[in-house]
């Protein structure tokens, strides 16, 4: 799967190592989406999550120059509709520095490959209604919003007081 890409840049799936590299641009997308102080992810978490027994998340990155220039960390889903599984990208970033180089567009078009390539049949993620430059880029490369949908969320107390009304 590795690819090469501009500026010596290599596409591939994430590695065990990885991991501080991946934290870093989850940081870094807090950072922007401003929630710096949002992320509790650490790097024994990412490892157990992305290498450990049964995996259930995976991850692409860009490597330039022996750090990780970008990454799409992502996890499959399921459509009862289709019968059919699907890929959710939860976050795709590149770093500021590595910007305009294509990566963004490199790692979102592997996962449309293993979308193909396993046939599922969706691939999906979210994106903050203000950030214009994120919704203009998935626009250019053919993704249309789901207007009539909207996330909903569950944490902290109220999942808690959820699950206890089980009993």
């Amino acid at each position: 799967m590795p690819r090469a890409l501009a500026h010596d840049a290599v596409l591939r799936e994430a590695r065990p190592g990885d991991e501080s590299g991946i934290l870093a641009c989850i940081q870094a997308l807090a950072d922007y989406e401003r929630e710096p102080d949002a992320v509790e992810n650490t790097v024994e978490a990412l490892h157990a999550t992305l290498f450990g027994e049964a995996p259930q998340a995976f991850a692409h990155v860009v490597e330039r120059d022996g750090h990780i220039a970008g990454i799409a960390l992502w996890f499959v889903t399921y459509s009862t509709w289709t019968g059919r599984h699907g890929i959710w990208l939860e976050d795709l970033i590149v770093l500021p520095e590595h910007r305009a180089a294509g990566y963004g567009k490199a790692l979102i078009a592997s996962l449309a490959a293993v979308c193909v390539e396993r046939g599922y049949s969706r691939f999906e993620w979210t994106v903050l209604d203000w950030n214009e430059p994120a919704i203009g880029f998935y626009r250019s490369i053919g993704a249309v919003p789901m207007g009539e949908w909207t996330t909903q969320r569950l944490t902290g107390a109220e999942l808690e007081a959820l699950a206890a009304t089980l009993g």
